[in-house]
């Protein structure tokens, strides 16, 4: 029970800081900006302290299934931290600000082609923006994209070589993956690998879709607000960050069903292995 509570008491206290990181990085942060950033830093702790307290999970998926879930936090937390770090080196510069910078202005060019995400994401600005705002969205989203594509090659490592989830042993279904139910209609089997190419579609789409919906909405809404940092850093973090982590879930079902096919061939040879006895 200790163990347990402690487990889940650093859970929280990291996505805690996950959220508060870009109040506490940038300088000059208005006070009540930083009184929802705390209000938003204790909900959002309090969530995750209580599923991975809770004896039975509820909405937080491949729980048993390390390092699922630590590759998406470690994404996520770089991202925020990069960009948070990269707009405070624009009033306070540094040696870390600047190698953050120059790395996201080189990745943010080299990624910048014609139909990129990149690309989208500038085209998405108002035509009045400024240079300076030009050059912060592709820098940011040159850094974040690269970022969710290292995930992501990380995760596959993890899962075709190392064999991901089986090396952790018996992989529950339930436990795991608490929002899919396997009694629901149909065999579990083609119902896994459906939502894992869904979600594996639905993430390849998303960087190219949001920018152009985002742009055609322009004309009746009003864009988004990205000379803010604050806002420029979730925008950015949540744009490659959301798409990368439905690539993982859409591979990792499909894994998942992989594996109960394997199981399901093994049990038949098994079952007419004894019936030839």
């Amino acid at each position: 029970m200790i163990s347990k509570l402690i487990k889940a008491l650093t859970r929280a206290l990291l996505v805690a800081l996950l959220v508060a990181t870009p109040a506490l990085v940038l300088p000059n942060v208005s006070s009540d900006a930083t009184h929802i950033v705390i209000l938003f830093s204790i909900f959002a702790g309090s969530l995750i302290f209580i599923e991975y307290f809770a004896t039975y999970p509820s909405i937080v998926e491949f729980r048993y299934a390390s390092p699922f879930n630590r590759l998406r936090f470690l994404a996520i937390f770089l991202t925020v931290f990069s960009l948070s770090v990269i707009s405070r080196g624009r009033i306070e510069p540094t040696v870390l600000t600047n190698f953050l910078s120059n790395l996201g202005i080189l990745v943010g060019h080299l990624i910048d082609f014609p139909y990129s995400p990149v690309r989208l994401m500038v085209i998405m600005l108002p035509d009045n923006a400024s240079h300076e705002l030009v050059v912060a969205v592709r820098t940011a989203s040159g850094l974040s994209y690269m970022i969710s594509l290292l995930t992501l090659a990380v995760f596959f490592i993890q899962m075709r070589i190392l064999g991901w989830p089986a090396r952790n042993g018996a992989f529950n279904v339930w436990i795991n993956l608490p929002l899919f139910d396997p009694t629901a209609g149909g065999d579990v089997l083609p119902r896994l690998q459906r939502d894992g190419r869904l979600n594996i579609a639905l993430g390849f789409l998303m960087p190219f879709l949001i920018p152009a919906i985002i742009k055609m909405m322009s004309d009746w809404v009003d864009p988004i607000y990205l000379d803010d940092p604050q806002t420029l850093i979730w925008t950015m973090s949540a744009w490659a960050f959301i798409p990368a982590s439905l690539i993982m879930r859409g591979l990792a079902m499909g894994r998942v069903a992989e594996l109960i096919d394997q199981n399901r061939k093994r049990a038949y040879a098994a079952a007419k292995g004894l019936q030839v006895i």
